[in-house]
């Protein structure tokens, strides 16, 4: 029995897909959208224990935001679509909505968290685009996340659970991390939230959300980060995600003290308020056509039709001219929701174009905005 069982979590391990954090939209997530990392679920630490000592593991080149060797990018220093400025601005004291996204192929069960540092000059060093922190500053960053957890029971009424792989005699036995249920009697990650496939967006198998809600700490920052850090128990890894965000005095309306960084890359680009549980999001295609053609989009959810061509929203071309072929929709999007899409050409017999190349990607914003605008031009 234990050899099966050893042949299964090598099989498990050889599976390039797993978990990343989504809302606030992790450095991952962001260069995922660029189109950059072609695997934002591949941010994995390993081998390393995960398990049932959850903080054994030392963090090594992976630090505190992840280190992605698929596509060899360092997330633990400001990118060039990363880690300029927060994503999103919270109060301190709220209680909050976070979120992250597990790959059909990758869900390992386990235990995860989410962890604030509230050491301001260690963590201006992965605030840095012109410095890389050495190992020493990772695993030091590292330890201070860990001292910061923000646990499960901080949230009054929220249920804590312990996980059913631990027994009370081990280290994994506590409730102040997030449990993804039980691994052997299949509820895995996936039992959280029980959301359906492609709820957020993953590169292989497709996504869905694990949704919890934390409590920010009495600690304000133009810019600090927000670590997410998710220990496997089928399979020696850990996975490691930072979001940018800034945290203000709950007390006042002005900005929170700056940070001993250059306050010209502190400005948030969201403020706290309520999020929004839709978002206009509009889609401008430029897509040259002929009389008696339309331009739909077809994607993986059942606003985009669920990949059915015939379900699939229509663009108007009311601003198409010669010089700017211009086909427009504006759809309300769930905020957070992820998704693939792809622009089709649709002929007035009924025949149907795909654009080439690989599946588009998006995330809808899950921030302050109502409204946001995708441009992009025929492939």
């Amino acid at each position: 029995m234990r050899s099966s069982l050893i042949h299964i979590v090598g099989l498990a391990a050889s599976v390039n897909a797993h978990g990343y954090l989504t809302s606030p939209m992790s450095r991952t997530g962001l260069n995922a959208q660029a189109g950059v990392d072609t695997c934002p679920e591949c941010t994995i630490l390993e081998p390393v224990t995960a398990w049932p000592d959850l903080d054994a593991a030392k963090v090594g080149r992976s630090g505190p935001c992840g280190y992605n060797a698929r596509v060899s990018v360092d997330y633990n220093q400001p990118g060039p679509r990363w880690g300029s400025q927060p994503v999103i601005t919270y109060n301190s004291g709220d209680t909050v909505d976070v979120q992250w996204c597990v790959d059909n192929n990758g869900d390992h069960g386990g235990m995860f968290t989410y962890r604030v540092c509230q050491n301001q000059s260690l963590v201006d060093k992965f605030l840095d685009a012109s410095y890389l922190p050495t190992e020493a500053e990772k695993q030091a960053a590292e330890d201070c996340f860990r001292a910061g957890e923000l646990k499960c029971t901080d949230v009054t009424g929220q249920t804590c659970d312990y996980n059913a792989d631990c027994a009370p005699d081990q280290p994994c036995w506590h409730n102040d991390w997030f449990t993804c249920k039980g691994f052997q009697d299949g509820g895995k990650c996936r039992g959280v939230d029980n959301a359906p496939l492609n709820s957020c967006y993953t590169s292989i198998a497709g996504g869905y959300t694990v949704s919890s809600r934390i409590k920010i700490p009495n600690y304000v920052s133009n810019h600090t980060l927000l670590s997410f850090k998710w220990n496997s128990f089928q399979t020696a890894q850990v996975y490691l995600t930072c979001a940018d965000i800034a945290i203000k005095d709950s007390g006042s309306s002005n900005p929170a003290p700056s940070s001993t960084k250059s306050s010209s890359s502190t400005t948030p680009t969201a403020t706290g308020c309520a999020t929004p549980s839709a978002v206009a999001v509009t889609f401008n295609e430029k897509a040259t056509t002929s009389y008696g053609q339309t331009i739909k989009i077809a994607g993986s959810i059942s606003q985009l039709g669920g990949w059915d061509t015939s379900k699939a929203p229509e663009l108007s071309a009311s601003q198409y001219t010669s010089s700017n072929p211009l086909w427009s929709t504006t759809l309300n999007l769930p905020a957070g929701t992820s998704f693939e899409y792809k622009f089709i050409r649709v002929e007035s017999s009924g025949g149907v174009t795909y654009e080439s190349g690989s599946n588009r990607q998006y995330t809808v914003p899950k921030t302050c905005a109502t409204t946001a605008t995708v441009e992009t031009t025929w492939k």
